[in-house]
């Protein structure tokens, strides 16, 4: 990781984020092309799900996905439909497993004694610390290697 990256937290429902890692990207925002240029190439990416389907009342609230920004900019995709929206390309990291965040709330910069934490993500793209991503990405690691275990 560069010394100059940032860390950054986007949010969509863990549907759209598990597509988003078999392909390899990220969308946010509704496919929005600015929120994404914001991110640089080797910047950390979390995605926090509150839902496992888009609009859905089934909630999950978990980290679903961790990842570095590749090289390129935002691109537009035609999904169909009419809907063109923006993406860009990131390595996921596919040793990382879908982690809920309650366990983390009282320790992450952005959640931490706050009753209402979730207000944090309403924008769909927030920026973290380095500190948070590692926490994360612990926790994420960390439910990797239990789901691993459970399943031998």
């Amino acid at each position: 990781m560069a010394t100059n990256s940032n860390c950054w937290v986007a949010v969509a429902s863990a549907e759209h984020v598990r597509r988003g890692r078999r392909e390899g990207l990220m969308q946010v925002c509704h496919g929005k092309c600015a929120p994404l240029r914001r991110l640089r190439p080797g910047d950390r990416v979390v995605y926090y799900s509150p839902t496992v389907h888009f609009g859905g009342k089934d909630r999950l609230q978990a980290f679903t996905a961790l990842g570095t920004v590749k090289h390129g900019d935002a691109y537009q995709f035609d999904m169909g439909e009419g809907f063109v929206p923006f993406r860009r390309d990131v390595a996921w990291d596919h040793d990382a497993g879908e982690a809920p965040i309650a366990p983390l709330l009282d320790r992450l910069s952005f959640t931490a004694g706050r009753a209402s934490w979730g207000y944090a993500f309403r924008f769909g793209l927030l920026q973290a610390t380095a500190q948070d991503l590692d926490l994360i990405a612990e926790a994420m690691h960390h439910a990797a290697h239990a789901a691993l275990a459970v399943a031998a």
